[in-house]
């Protein structure tokens, strides 16, 4: 066991991705708060997170410009609930502080790398669509063609493929509008980077990008299928948006360093994503496994594994397990390069409410390390409700 992440990070990494089992235990960001302030002197110089991208803009303006107050981007550039977390206000405090006296282009950037829906949730395009036309001095009918919001924001219109809204012929409209747009955007970049700025250009992409994917998960939720089947596109849809998001930052900071990216075991690890859904098993290609095909050892693995948490009512693990064997040799936490675990068995004492994926040799076979956090910190497990 390790706590110095220059140990597991090979020259050639330019995305190191940092994945916890369970969104539920702030172990981990705490951990990834520490761990980057080391990265950030080995030369890292962006961050992203596991929040909707479009509106993670206005947390870079903040760490990077000091546009709006704290309050506010916890609040506005925090999408699913992570802005609630004290972890997540301790680095966006952090970087605000660290970027205040370095010139611009040394300024660590925050990502967000998911989309504006989660599995059963998905707003309406309308904005992001229009943000877009606004940039390009367009009208061409987006929010006659969207609606009314809420008939594109509610839960059963993603639970019954007959209530949604995505195989309407406003959503088609607006789905050949969408295509129209990036073909706009592209066409003017030179005028209109001239008469903006390359950073405007790009956050119309972004919310081009977001658009266009909340049209597709729309799309697919009106697909009548198996629900095995229907969940499982729904879930793949999701993270080729994270992948195409993950690529696209890249290329923004390719040139000022590498980019360490956080989220969900489930999104990063290179190999497929399993997750049971009530009866049901769904099956994808998470945006990690999708990255690693297309990045090769560019793209390196951290996966999380916890042992237990008063908090989440998680107790000690058997000692033949995965997390068993990690707790015989971890007082607090630390990295262990995955191909020194040997065979082990999976955990059983888990329950869906506590949120935690226990480690099995899928997961494993999906990382180049795992970091071991021995004790958790969660309060209580009601805070999750």
């Amino acid at each position: 066991m390790s706590q110095r992440i220059g140990d597991f990070l090979p020259s050639t990494c330019e995305l190191l991705a940092f994945g916890e089992p369970t969104h539920k235990e702030p172990g981990f960001a705490t951990i990834r708060n520490d761990v980057f302030g080391d990265l950030v002197e080995r030369g890292f110089r962006s961050i992203a997170l596991e929040i909707d991208r479009a509106a993670a803009l206005a947390v870079d303006d903040y760490v990077r410009h000091g546009v709006g107050t704290l309050e506010e981007v916890m609040t506005t550039g925090f999408t699913h609930g992570f802005g609630a977390f004290d972890t997540n206000r301790q680095l966006v405090t952090w970087l605000r502080a660290h970027n205040a006296g370095l010139p611009p282009e040394d300024r660590v950037h925050i990502h967000g790398f998911d989309g504006a829906m989660e599995t059963m949730y998905a707003p309406s395009p309308r904005r992001y669509l229009e943000y877009v036309c606004d940039y390009l001095e367009l009208d061409l009918g987006v929010r006659e063609s969207a609606g009314e919001d809420d008939r594109w924001n509610r839960t059963e219109a993603m639970m019954d493929p007959a209530r949604s809204v995505g195989a309407t012929a406003d959503a088609e409209r607006l789905r050949v509008i969408a295509d129209d747009l990036s073909v706009r955007l592209h066409a003017a970049a030179p005028e209109r980077i001239a008469a903006t700025s390359l950073d405007e250009w790009r956050r119309a992409a972004v919310h081009l990008t977001t658009g266009i994917g909340l049209l597709r998960y729309h799309a697919q939720a009106a697909t009548p299928l198996p629900d095995a089947d229907r969940w499982s596109i729904l879930s793949a849809t999701r993270d080729a948006l994270m992948a195409q998001n993950l690529l696209d930052i890249r290329g923004v900071e390719s040139s000022r360093g590498p980019t360490l990216v956080c989220a969900h075991n489930l999104h990063l690890r290179r190999t497929s994503s399993i997750m049971r859904m009530g009866p049901i098993t769904l099956t994808w290609s998470g945006a990690g496994a999708i990255v690693a095909a297309l990045m090769g050892e560019r793209y390196r693995v951290i996966l999380g594994s916890l042992g237990r948490s008063t908090g989440l009512e998680l107790g000690e693990p058997e000692p033949d397990t995965y997390e068993g064997a990690f707790q015989k040799s971890t007082p607090t936490w630390g990295f262990v390069a995955a191909e020194a675990l040997g065979v082990a068995e999976t955990r059983t004492d888990t329950r869906p409410e506590q949120g935690y994926f226990p480690l099995d040799p899928d997961t494993v076979a999906g990382a180049d390390v795992i970091v071991h956090l021995a004790e958790g910190s969660a309060t209580s497990l009601a805070n999750w409700a």
